[in-house]
């Protein structure tokens, strides 16, 4: 008999030679990617965390200090100011844009309405519109003269003229706005792609049990919908944490001198590039997002259902 063991060596060297091969040239596709976000991503947040350990005006040397920039930054008001006028800005924006998303995204699948294509580029527009137009458009409207629209529309109800840009909950309510009209036609286009994906045979058969459109809304949409919805709330809560250039385009150059709407974002730009406190700007940095992390957990938690208790016997 013949020995083939030669000849299997061989081949199998073969193989591995050509599959070590495919590896290389699968990781040199990749690799720009990585070696871009290790640049751009990895070694900026890396850095940042380093530097929130450490006192610099971003041109002396650094020296280690602990905990005091931490420490710094949790005693000062402003900073927890900042955070309050994040959050209630971030819930009066993104939850509304949220709802209507849906509402319009449910509109907008059903087949009786005409154009729908327009519609849904128009709605989509303002996410695409530059933030110099934008700040244009709502400096306009909110304008703090006793003849700007926003003035003479709530006029027309009995209120007073209001301050847009320098009275507390005016620069709240006029940043919000700005960041609903924004993102609402963003998180409209995810949710209508979510409602495409729901089989029509389930709305023909509930329509044949005697379901009526609420009823279909409710207990159909809404529940097909929850990846889509997880996903927006995730985003949302993460944005809404990081508003920076609503309220800086809104309130121009006295956006830093002021706090009615000042978020953290803001706090942190100004003391790295208006201060010069590099430290306590990684501080606030790292603080940050361990308040995104924790934030979208639990938003996240709360709308994928984790938290409802399971039934006896299931």
């Amino acid at each position: 008999m013949k020995n083939n063991s030669g000849t299997t060596g061989s081949k199998k060297k073969k193989y591995v030679s050509e599959k070590k091969k495919d590896m290389r040239s699968a990781y040199l596709y990749i690799a720009p990617f990585f070696i871009v976000f290790a640049i751009i991503g990895l070694y900026p947040a890396i850095f940042s965390i380093f530097l929130a350990f450490q006192e610099w005006n971003g041109l002396g040397p650094m020296e280690y200090v602990g905990l005091r920039n931490f420490t710094i930054v949790l005693e000062d008001p402003l900073f927890w100011k900042s955070l309050y006028n994040t959050v209630i800005i971030g819930l009066m924006g993104t939850a509304p844009q949220l709802i209507v998303g849906i509402i319009l995204a449910y509109f907008l699948n059903m087949a009786i309405i005409r154009f729908t294509n327009f519609f849904r580029v128009t709605i989509f527009m303002p996410y695409i519109t530059s933030m110099v137009a934008v700040a244009l458009v709502f400096g306009v409207f909110f304008s703090s003269n006793e003849s700007a629209l926003a003035n003479y529309f709530i006029g027309l109800f009995g209120f007073d003229p209001i301050s847009w840009k320098t009275s507390e909950w005016g620069a709240k309510i006029a940043i919000s706005l700005m960041v609903f009209w924004r993102w609402v036609g963003y998180n409209t286009i995810i949710y209508l792609a979510g409602l495409q994906s729901i089989p029509k045979d389930v709305y023909e058969a509930a329509t044949i049990d005697g379901a009526s459109k609420v009823q279909q809304f409710f207990f159909i949409t809404i529940p097909l919908l929850k990846p889509f919805i997880v996903l927006t709330v995730f985003m949302s809560t993460v944005g809404a944490l990081q508003l920076f250039a609503e309220p800086t385009v809104f309130l121009g150059s006295s956006a830093f001198s002021r706090d009615e709407a000042m978020t953290v974002v803001m706090y942190l730009y100004r003391d790295a590039f208006n201060l010069g406190s590099f430290g306590t700007a990684s501080a606030t940095a790292v603080l940050l997002l361990i308040i995104i992390v924790g934030a979208a957990a639990i938003n996240t938690w709360l709308t994928s259902g984790a938290g409802r208790k399971k039934k006896k016997g299931v």
